[in-house]
């Protein structure tokens, strides 16, 4: 009977060593865990990093939009002729020519003409969400690094319509640029 126990326990001792992790299955489960984890934070900073594009995206957008609205509207208000829906090199074109900084617009109303004036920044929401002009503080985006060309051609088969380009370009957080496009037709006619 003595003899059966003694069995018996170096059986249970075997059974034991056996349900255990060894060092290199320790090792390698560490390997994949920490795989893993740096998987995970490279794709939280890819998140951050596209969340940031798309606040400038948007804001380029934006100032793209207004110029190519702006000329809209002036021609409906009668406060510029067709012929001035140009650029400064065809005149009498008042749009200046070439690629160059994004300024608010002048006295004239007109995003893109001479008496454009330095742009202002623009406000975003703080870590509130919402826009409040106090606490907790809205946060000023600056516009130096935008760049806005406007580009007007006639449409060689109709001479009552136009093309009118807005591209606006900014250097991006992560480098390199990024630009947004818009555009559309003119008319003569109102």
């Amino acid at each position: 009977m003595e003899r059966a126990m003694i069995t018996t326990r170096t059986n249970s001792l075997r059974i034991r060593r056996q349900n255990g992790f060894t060092l290199l299955e320790t090792m390698i489960s560490i390997v994949v865990v920490t795989v893993g984890l740096v998987g995970l934070l490279s794709a939280f900073t890819v998140a951050v990093a596209s969340s940031a594009n798309v606040q400038l995206d948007t804001i380029a957008r934006q100032k793209a939009t207004e110029a190519l609205e702006s000329i809209y509207t002036a021609r409906q208000t009668d406060q510029i002729t067709f012929a001035q829906i140009a650029n400064t090199t065809a005149p009498p074109g008042i749009f200046v020519a070439g690629l160059g900084p994004l300024k608010d617009a002048g006295p004239d109303g007109l995003d893109g003409t001479g008496d454009d004036t330095g742009p202002a920044p623009v406000m975003v929401p703080g870590i509130s969400g919402t826009l409040t002009g106090v606490s907790p503080p809205d946060v000023a985006i600056s516009l130096t690094n935008f760049q806005r060309q406007i580009t007007i051609t006639q449409d060689p088969n109709n001479a009552n319509l136009k093309m009118v380009t807005v591209l606006v370009q900014y250097a991006a957080p992560q480098g390199g640029q990024r630009q947004y496009t818009v555009q559309s037709l003119i008319s003569s006619f109102r």
